[in-house]
C-alpha cells in the first residue's frame, strides 16, 4: 500500500460520520440538497473551492499537482432509493440508502481529506476532478418530467446531466467505486430506456352505466399482458429486462378509470438490442389500447447506456486493489450485469470503470440491505481509491496516458453522444382515431 492510501486512515472518524448521516438523511434524485450542503461543507473545511451546480444537487472540486498530464474524474454518488419497508427508511418519504451510495459519498469525501494535505500529490501529475452527483437511481419519472418541463434538467441521470453542463469538460478518464457485498469488477452492465405510458379512457358510472365508458385500467392491462407475451422473443445475449409500475390506476371504484400511468424501463446490453426490444413493446401497448378504443401517450426518454467497462482501467483497479489490500480476494469477471447505471454515459466518450467494494449485507435495493463494515465499504474504499489514483497518476501518468491511448470510444465527442441521446427521445399520442372509424397508429 502507497503512503497516500494510507493518508485515508486518519480521517477515519470524518469517513464514519459522513457515512452515518447521509445513511440518516436519504433524499431521492434531484432531491438531495441536505447531502449536499453537509458535503459541501466538509469539502470547504478541507480547503477545496467548489463549483456548484446550483439549480440541482452537487458539485465538483478540482485537485492540480502543478505538472501537466491527464484530467482523471472520481464520482461519488448522492441519491437514495424508495423502500418503505427498510427499518431504516424516512418515516414521511420512504426513502433510504439500500443501495450504498451513503459509503459512496462518505468513501469520496475520504479521498478529498487525503489529497488535501500539503505533500499528498508528491509524485503525481495531471488534475484530480472529484464529484458529488446528483440521481443515479432512476425512479420518479413524473417528478423529472416536471424537472425537464421547467428546464432545470434535460437528462434523468445527473451523470448524463453534468456531462451537458459541462462538469467533466476536459476529463480524460474516469473511475467510481460502487458498495457491495463483495469487492469486484465485471465487464459492464446493461443499459436502459426510460418510459411513461398514459392510458387514456373515458370516465363513466361504473355500475350505473359502464358502456358509456372506455376503461384505461382494462387497457392498461390488456398492454402489460401483451408485453408480457413478448419476453421470449427477445434473444437471451440481448439481455432484455422489461419491468413496468402502475403510477395511477384510476380515481374512484365507482367510475370508469380514464387515466391509467405506467413507469417502466426496457433495459438491454447494447443500443441496438433497446431499441428493437422498445419497438415491440410499444407495438404490444398500442394494440391493447386500440383493441379496447382508448388512447394512449408514450414518452420514451433516454435512460442510460450500456456499461462498457475499459479494459486497462478494470487491469488498473484489480492492481491497485491487490497493492492496497495483499492477499485479500478480488472478483474480476467479463460477466455483464442486469442492472443499469449512468456511469455507462461517461464510458461512451472516454475510459472508464465502475468496479464495487464490499463492506455492505443484504439485497440491494432491498429491505435487508446496510453498511454492515464501515471500515471496508467507507474508509477501504477511500483507501483503495488514493492507490488507484496513484497508479494511474505517477510515474509521469504513464499508466494513465497508456489507458487513454488505447481506448477506442464508442462516441468521438461529448456533442456526438447528446446528439444520440436526443434523437432517441419520442412523446406524444400513438393513435388518432379517425371520423370514419379507422385510426392511424404508430409504434415509434
Amino acid at each position: 500500500m502507497t503512503d497516500l492510501a494510507k493518508r485515508a486512515e486518519k480521517y477515519r472518524e470524518l469517513i464514519i460520520d459522513a457515512q452515518n448521516y447521509i445513511w440518516q438523511n436519504p433524499e431521492t434524485g434531484y432531491r438531495e440538497w441536505k447531502t449536499t450542503k453537509y458535503l459541501e461543507e466538509q469539502y470547504e473545511k478541507l480547503g477545496y473551492t467548489l463549483n456548484k451546480a446550483g439549480d440541482i444537487p452537487g458539485f465538483t472540486a478540482e485537485i492540480d499537482t502543478g505538472k501537466e498530464g491527464p484530467t482523471l474524474l472520481i464520482l461519488g454518488e448522492l441519491d437514495s432509493l424508495i423502500c418503505p419497508n427498510h427499518p431504516d427508511a424516512d418515516k414521511k418519504t420512504g426513502a433510504v440508502h439500500c443501495c450504498g451510495h451513503s459509503a459512496q459519498s462518505a468513501a469520496l469525501l475520504g479521498v478529498a481529506a487525503a489529497l488535501s494535505e500539503k505533500d499528498a500529490l508528491e509524485g503525481l501529475c495531471g488534475k484530480i476532478r472529484l464529484c458529488a452527483v446528483p440521481a443515479e437511481e432512476l425512479i420518479e419519472i413524473e417528478y423529472r418530467n416536471s424537472l425537464i418541463k421547467k428546464g432545470t434538467i434535460k437528462y434523468y441521470g445527473g451523470k448524463g446531466e453534468f456531462l451537458r453542463r459541462g462538469f467533466f469538460d476536459g476529463v480524460d478518464l474516469a473511475f467510481m467505486v460502487h458498495t457491495s457485498t463483495n469487492s469486484a469488477v465485471r465487464g459492464g452492465s446493461v443499459g436502459c430506456r426510460a418510459k411513461k405510458i398514459s392510458y387514456k379512457g373515458v370516465s363513466a358510472h361504473a355500475g350505473g352505466s359502464p358502456w358509456n365508458g372506455v376503461n384505461a385500467l382494462y387497457a392498461a392491462s390488456n398492454g402489460l399482458s401483451a408485453a408480457n407475451a413478448m419476453r421470449e422473443t427477445f434473444a437471451e445475449s440481448d439481455l432484455i429486462r422489461f419491468h413496468p409500475i402502475i403510477t395511477h390506476g384510476g380515481e374512484a371504484v365507482n367510475a370508469i378509470p380514464e387515466l391509467v400511468t405506467i413507469e417502466a424501463y426496457v433495459r438491454g446490453r447494447t443500443f441496438e438490442a433497446i431499441e428493437k426490444a422498445n419497438t415491440k413493446i410499444n407495438r404490444a401497448l398500442v394494440g391493447a389500447a386500440l383493441s379496447i378504443g382508448a388512447k394512449i401517450e408514450i414518452d420514451d426518454m433516454p435512460g442510460y447506456s450500456p456499461l462498457v467497462n475499459d479494459t486497462g482501467m478494470v487491469e488498473m483497479c484489480r492492481d491497485a486493489y491487490h497493492s492496497a489490500f495483499p492477499g485479500e480476494e478480488f472478483g474480476c469477471t467479463d460477466h455483464i450485469g442486469t442492472g443499469s447505471t449512468d456511469m455507462g454515459d461517461l464510458a461512451m466518450i472516454m475510459p472508464a470503470v465502475h468496479p464495487y467494494c464490499g463492506g455492505a449485507k443484504g439485497t440491494s435495493h432491498g429491505m435487508d440491505y446496510y453498511i454492515a463494515d464501515p471500515e471496508k465499504a467507507c474508509v477501504g474504499s477511500a483507501m483503495w481509491q488514493l492507490e488507484m489514483i496513484y497508479t494511474l497518476l505517477s510515474n509521469g501518468a504513464s499508466r494513465a496516458k497508456k489507458i487513454i491511448a488505447d481506448f477506442e470510444p464508442t462516441f468521438k465527442s461529448k456533442k456526438e453522444f447528446l446528439a444520440y441521446l436526443d434523437s432517441v427521445e419520442l412523446h406524444g399520442d400513438r393513435i388518432i382515431y379517425n371520423e370514419n372509424g379507422s385510426a392511424d397508429v404508430s409504434w415509434r
